[in-house]
């Protein structure tokens, strides 16, 4: 007698079978006081693009850290954990302001890669140096993109915008961290003038092996 195999239920057949009336990602029909329900909602999308910046950048420091090698391994790994595990308090800082603005926050990973306008980070296993030459370009662009989030929120919700002013501080820290590995003394950075990731790897990669070549020589 042939018997029919159970097929695994997705993600999408269970969306599909709590039907209409159990779920929404509408708007709720408050905000926080003082805000109009059409102000709530378009922080809370401002908000939401945040959330995928933080949510993106914790898996890349993450992955980082996994996949970092070389002489430089110890310090450099064991430094992105903090830096992770403040990120994704910031995600959920972030997660939490939407939710109490009357928003959906979303950090399903099909929403992300939806809602992002960027592409995955270049590198796998690599130098230490070589990441942090990267995760450099990662930061600034993280870093800018919250400022123009802060300058756009000035006159809308400073609460919001109180939230994320406290944690561009941080991520300029942590920024300044990466930042350190790659600075001489005299101020210069060894992945000067790179425009991506892979270019910036190279560029460190190369400083550090004419940096060896010159020790050798001495």
């Amino acid at each position: 007698m042939s018997t029919t195999k159970s097929v695994p239920q997705t993600h999408g057949t269970a969306r599909a079978r709590r039907g209409k009336g159990v779920t929404s990602s509408r708007p709720a029909s408050f905000t926080v006081p003082a805000l109009s329900t059409n102000d709530g909602s378009d922080v809370a999308t401002m908000l939401q693009s945040r959330l995928v910046v933080l949510l993106d950048l914790g898996l890349t420091l993450k992955h980082i850290h996994w996949n970092v090698v070389g002489p430089n391994f110890i310090s450099v790994h064991q430094m992105l954990d903090p830096q992770h595990d403040g990120v994704g308090q910031m995600a959920d800082d972030v997660a939490e302001r939407i939710a109490t603005l009357g928003g959906v926050p979303s950090g399903l990973p099909q929403r992300i890669v939806d809602q992002r306008t960027w592409n995955d980070y270049d590198l796998d296993r690599a130098d230490a140096l070589s990441h942090l030459g990267a995760l450099d370009l990662v930061y600034q662009n993280v870093i800018i993109s919250q400022r123009q989030a802060i300058d756009a929120l000035d006159q809308v919700d400073l609460v919001s915008q109180d939230l994320l002013v406290g944690h561009a501080g941080v991520l300029e820290r942590y920024h300044w961290f990466v930042r350190s590995h790659l600075t001489d003394f005299a101020g210069g950075m060894a992945n000067a003038g790179a425009s991506t990731e892979l270019g910036a790897a190279r560029a460190v990669a190369s400083k550090s092996s004419r940096n060896a070549s010159r020790a050798n020589r001495a």
